[in-house]
């Protein structure tokens, strides 16, 4: 019996990262919308996420909260959908998703809440500089059309979708390099056909 799907979100969350990942896959998925200061705090939820945040993935009764594991699990959960390369060709797969998740995601982080670290401190930080990391992904796209290989894979979902939010929010510099990356991303069907979904979701904006 197939195990079925269901995905808790809230379409102005990193849970649209997850529904493009689920799009890309092509199969069948329930979506739970949550309120930030109301269902994702209750009992029911906080007993699958106790962080009470989203996005996070119902799989039969397997669940997997963090957006980099759940785009990892979902391309291993379904391997015909192409998502993840052969495992003898995974180095720059794993090491591309999880640099997103942990250098990027920190320096991008840090930098927009302005904080500030002496530059002799900067070796504590995993990332070191804002500038650094940038400079270290520019240099591993290049003029690649995907991160970790010849073919697309839950790599480029995850890592294009950080530089769409930050050159979009201004806190991941618009480079040439990035912009040509993730423009071509962006014309994916999956994408589009996510993006729709989610942007239909978005609550009414209040009138006048």
């Amino acid at each position: 019996m197939t195990r079925s799907l269901t995905l808790y979100t809230n379409p102005m969350s990193r849970g649209r990262i997850v529904r493009w990942m689920l799009e890309e896959i092509g199969t069948a998925y329930d979506v739970v919308l949550l309120d930030y200061t109301g269902a994702m705090k209750e009992p029911d939820y906080l007993a699958i996420n106790p962080m009470g945040k989203v996005p996070a993935l119902r799989h039969g009764d397997a669940v997997v909260t963090e957006v980099a594991a759940i785009c990892a699990y979902l391309a291993d959960a379904f391997p015909d959908a192409g998502l993840a390369p052969p495992l003898p060709d995974r180095a720059a797969y794993y090491r591309w998703l999880f640099f997103a998740a942990g250098p990027l995601e920190a320096a991008v982080t840090n930098t927009a809440l302005g904080a500030e670290f002496p530059p002799e401190r900067a070796a504590t930080l995993g990332y070191g500089t804002l500038s650094t990391t940038l400079d270290t992904l520019e240099a591993a796209i290049g003029d690649r059309d995907y991160i970790a290989g010849d073919r697309f894979s839950a790599a480029d979902v995850y890592v294009g979708s950080h530089l769409g939010w930050g050159m979009m929010f201004g806190t991941i510099e618009a480079r040439p390099t990035f912009q040509r990356y993730q423009s071509a991303l962006q014309d994916r069907p999956a994408f589009h056909r996510a993006a729709s979904l989610d942007d239909a979701a978005m609550p009414p904006r209040p009138a006048g």
